[in-house]
């Protein structure tokens, strides 16, 4: 995708020629060259103008998609700025292109690992202003990737080789990111209010979640209250005020119905005429008939088919709902958030199963017709397990012999290499493509990769280095792979802005700039000579 024209360059060139004209001598020390060089440098003033780039995208890339499902987008959780920029330049370096490509924002991450309370459970406890300033600060990240990537460009175009066409034609590391909003932090305008700094920090996509805010829990745990319908609505309202307010007209929703695994409601809603939102929620309502003069002081009852009464409910106050209604409640949920003003949903589940999310979402397709999902490829799921399971059964039926594997401990080792092994892996290799083209998916997330290769990668390291290999563990899980495969970080001081801080500071004093780039800097050890098995030639380590 071309993103950043010659035509800003040369713009910002006879800009700052004119404002030299205008100012006269006192800004004879300003080079226009250079300053138009650090303008193309930073494409994005303002976490609006990336909201409306980003929104923009998203856009273009849900008609894609509505015209061939095989056009999903995918995106990865990413906790931090500098994660997610280092995710950016792998997808460009392997893929060529961040079309399609995303990031994702979690809450539970954010809960875990981003609150000055410490590590918390996915409830809603942190500080809601930590939200906004993650995507701050992952956009901070990627704007610093562009700059990086484009003053390298620039160098090379003043050594003397032909790159024009790539800074003409460069692709910015900026994406969409979809950031949680968990339940919204309190009522409408509370929501609203976070929306907006959301928004301002440069979030084009906001995802909502149909719980009760102060009882809010993670998707795949217990315990889950969802709120009535009017509820909700007011939120995506909210969020969608928001987006107008601050100019995003193209701003996206994502709505989340945590229904399937939600058994309670905190409250009853009104119904104004049979047949309502109110009156199809509160059929929903487990309740037990009785006659009025088994009513309790203080009870509350119901009228149902010309019948009274009473909803079960539990000793914190809550109201159960009726066994084997979860479905149901999913599909109402997500018919009703389309209708007023969602763009995308989200529907959590138990197990990551393209015929189960499909028959939810083929329900919701049946009213309105372009329906699509932003689906969650959560580590919470024994991946392996789920679909082992899967094969199991769908080798029984194929007449398999099934007398080799015992099926309640599918996850064996043993197992890994078998015919099941490999047809469950098959499986979950294709579920993104299978899911986009059968179950109305558009979107696949990860929403926690970065926490758990994390953990991973500190656990191999630290079972070396504290280890017999010592320092050997580090250089060779690590830097030589780091070498090896051209990732940027090798040349940490790179990275960090070392060089683009250098060219700066040569703009800003001229020779006598005290640059960090000398023969003394140490990065200079990755610049080296290899023999290739088939041409020897001078390679300098991608950085």
């Amino acid at each position: 995708m071309k993103n950043l024209s010659q035509t800003n360059y040369s713009s910002a060139l006879d800009t700052i020629r004119n404002l030299k004209a205008k100012y006269g001598a006192t800004w004879n020390s300003i080079n226009s060259e250079n300053a138009a060089r650090m303008v193309a440098q930073n494409r994005f003033t303002s976490g609006l103008d990336i909201a409306k780039y980003t929104a923009a995208i998203m856009r273009k890339d849900m008609a894609d998609y509505d015209a061939d499902p095989s056009q999903y987008t995918q995106s990865l959780g990413c906790w931090h700025g500098f994660v997610a920029q280092q995710k950016m330049i792998a997808v460009k370096k392997h893929h060529k292109t961040t079309d399609k490509k995303y990031l994702y924002l979690s809450g539970w991450m954010v809960a875990a690992l981003r609150s000055e309370f410490g590590p918390l459970p996915d409830q809603s406890m942190h500080e809601k202003t930590v939200v906004p300033a993650l995507i701050k600060e992952i956009y901070e990240f990627l704007r610093q990737a562009d700059a990086v990537a484009l003053n390298d460009l620039f160098r090379r175009l003043e050594n003397g080789e032909n790159v024009q066409d790539e800074i003409d034609n460069f692709e910015t590391h900026v994406v969409p990111i979809i950031a949680d909003i968990d339940a919204g932090f309190g009522n409408e305008e509370a929501t609203y209010l976070l929306a907006k700094k959301m928004i301002e920090a440069g979030a084009c996509a906001i995802q909502i979640e149909n719980q009760v805010s102060d009882a809010k829990q993670c998707g795949h745990q217990d315990g889950k209250v969802t709120v009535p319908h009017e509820d909700f609505v007011a939120k995506l309202n909210a969020v969608r005020y928001a987006f107008l307010e601050l100019g995003i007209e193209d701003g996206i929703i994502v709505a989340r119905t945590d229904s399937e695994g939600a058994g309670l409601t905190q409250k009853l809603p009104v119904s104004k005429e049979a047949g309502d939102l109110a009156s199809q929620y509160l059929a929903f309502i487990e309740a037990e008939e009785i006659a009025i003069t088994e009513a309790k002081e203080d009870d509350v009852l119901l009228k149902r088919d010309g019948k009274l009464v009473r909803p079960v409910r539990l000793a914190n106050g809550l109201y159960k709902f009726k066994e084997g209604t979860n479905i149901d409640r999913v599909v109402l949920d997500c018919i009703t958030s389309l209708q007023n003003g969602a763009d995308l949903l989200w529907i959590e589940t138990p197990t990551p199963n393209v015929r189960q999310i499909a028959h939810m979402v083929n329900r919701v397709k049946a009213v309105i017709p372009n329906a699509k999902l932003v689906y969650n490829n959560s580590p919470s799921f024994n991946w392996t397990l789920s679909f082992r399971k899967q094969v199991y059964e769908e080798m029984l039926l194929e007449g398999e012999n099934m007398t080799a594997y015992d099926q309640n401990n599918l996850m064996d080792a043993q197992y890994d290499g078998s015919e099941l092994c490999h047809r469950a892996d098959q499986k979950i290799k294709s579920f993104q493509m299978d899911g986009a083209k059968e179950a109305g998916i558009f979107h696949h997330l990860i929403t926690l990769p970065t926490y758990h290769t994390t953990a991973l990668h500190m656990n191999d390291l630290t079972e070396g280095y504290f280890g017999e290999d010592g320092m050997l563990a580090y250089v060779r899980e690590v830097q030589r792979q780091e070498i090896r495969k051209g990732v940027s970080c090798v040349k940490h001081q790179r990275m960090a802005g070392s060089d683009l801080g250098d060219d700066h500071k040569t703009f800003f004093a001229g020779d006598k700039a005290l640059k960090a780039g000398g023969e003394k800097n140490t990065s200079n050890q990755f610049e080296t000579t290899t023999t290739n098995t088939k041409v020897k030639q001078t390679m300098k380590i991608p950085a």
